[in-house]
């Protein structure tokens, strides 16, 4: 597999990540082995990028992560956050970005994933009580003491980026970015291509929608989070259904599946974007692989933006805006 820089700093990545949260949490029921098995797949595979965060589970996805990467650790760019803060029991206790917490948080993640340093260590939420300053300081400590090599952002406003990047310098902002979540383009991914920091896209498959395997929520898992998801709400949900139609249609021509032209087109955006599609299932892994072989030229282009034009899409990506884009 290709390779894809992000940053200025030297991080070196795989083209495609993989996402490792739905393994333990949000998209139902799943199944450790397997889960350990799409890991090794994926590194077998040329992925070097996963992506986890101490929050899903809570805690059990980076427990998952550490016992796949067991006797691996030297191919893996392992990436994890902190902010989001739970309880044991799953509750959510809310976004921390104090310094102290910062610091502990580094430590209990690298228990779990049984490793000495974390290559990737991103603020998963920008706590709007804690000055960046502080927050991204106290993450400069851990890249000064070798327990972190590099720094990254998730869902940060282009003022946070700006104020954050010149703490200490960030070499990647995680944002949701696909065929139906395009509002970063406005000014986050000009601000970071300005700044030089690299741009992980997460959900690249619109969680799942893009893919054509889900027409109704009543598909989805009593406990799958996309039931909260107004974009998966009844009405909003029928409307969307247009965007998978053009990926669909567009993907049979291209000889492919609907995932795979999907992730192309996100992999077209730019050499500095790698998106970091999530699976728990293997036959899934390899499909959304198959995207790097997917081309799309300047007509497959014009295609989705015509039939996919920004705002298309019906309905917030979260039931609570406010959180993101802080």
């Amino acid at each position: 597999m290709e390779s894809r820089v992000l940053g200025r700093q030297g991080l070196v990545v795989s083209a495609l990540g993989l996402g490792c949260m739905g393994m333990s949490e949000f998209y139902g029921p799943g199944d450790e082995a397997e889960s350990i098995a799409v890991i090794h797949r994926a590194l077998d595979l040329g992925v070097t990028l996963l992506d986890t965060a101490d929050m899903y589970g809570p805690f059990t996805n980076e427990l998952l992560v550490g016992k796949a990467i067991a006797g691996r650790r030297a191919g893996v760019v392992l990436a994890t956050k902190f902010g989001n803060e739970r309880s044991p029991d799953g509750a959510y206790l809310g976004v921390n970005g104090r310094p102290e917490y910062v610091l502990a948080a580094c430590d209990a993640s690298l228990a779990r994933l049984g490793v000495d340093y974390v290559d990737l260590y991103y603020q998963h939420r920008v706590d709007p009580s804690v000055p960046i300053e502080e927050t991204v300081g106290a993450m400069a400590q851990l890249v000064a003491s070798g327990k972190v090599r590099y720094l990254g952002l998730s869902e940060a406003a282009p003022a946070t980026i700006r104020r954050a990047h010149a703490t200490h310098p960030i070499s990647a902002l995680q944002t949701e970015y696909s065929l139906w979540t395009r509002d970063c383009e406005e000014e986050v991914l000009p601000t970071v291509r300005e700044l030089g920091i690299g741009f992980v896209a997460y959900s690249p498959l619109g969680r799942g929608f893009l893919t054509g395997r889900i027409t109704s929520d009543a598909e989805l898992a009593s406990d799958d989070f996309r039931r909260r998801n107004p974009r998966f709400a009844q009405g909003n949900l029928e409307h969307n259904l247009a965007i998978v139609a053009a990926v669909r249609e567009l993907a049979e021509h291209k000889g492919g599946t609907p995932a795979q032209l999907a992730l192309a087109w996100v992999l077209a955006q730019g050499e500095d974007i790698v998106p970091i599609p999530g699976t728990k299932r293997l036959r899934y892994l390899e499909e959304n692989l198959g995207a790097t072989s997917v081309v799309l030229d300047e007509s497959d282009l014009a295609f989705l933006e015509d039939r996919i034009p920004k705002g298309l899409v019906a309905g917030d990506r979260y039931p609570d805006m406010s959180a993101v884009n802080r």
